[in-house]
Parts: C-alpha cells; sequence; structure tokens
C-alpha cells in the first residue's frame, strides 16, 4: 500500500520536479495525490507479468459467425 503523505512530503516532491506551489495549494492537492497513489498501489497489487496483454494481435485469425 502506498505510505502516508505529509505536505512536508508533497512540498518536497513538488519542489524536486521543479513546482513552488503554496502551503495551501499542497493542501488542497494532498488528498488526491493520496488517492492516486493508493489506487496506482492497488493495480501494482492486481497486475503481474502474466496479465498483460499478448505482444501480437492477428484480426483475421478467426472469422466471425
Amino acid at each position: 500500500m502506498a505510505e502516508a503523505l505529509t505536505v512536508e512530503n508533497l512540498k518536497t516532491i513538488a519542489e524536486q520536479r521543479g513546482l513552488k506551489l503554496a502551503d495551501e495549494d499542497l493542501q488542497q492537492i494532498l488528498p488526491g495525490v493520496m488517492r492516486a497513489r493508493r489506487q496506482a498501489a492497488e493495480l501494482r497489487e492486481l497486475l503481474t507479468l502474466p496479465d498483460e496483454p499478448a505482444g501480437v494481435f492477428n484480426a483475421g485469425k478467426e472469422q466471425l459467425k
């Protein structure tokens, strides 16, 4: 599961990526960032290598009935 973020953690991450955000802005986006991180972690848990789609698709292999 994604680790919890604080405003200070988020500020550090934003600055590392060249963003200068006010504390008020960071406070507003923090819930959305935490939700996105949780969703990404859940997807990583669900998807495994065998679940990846085939690398080749051939639409002409089977005919429709």
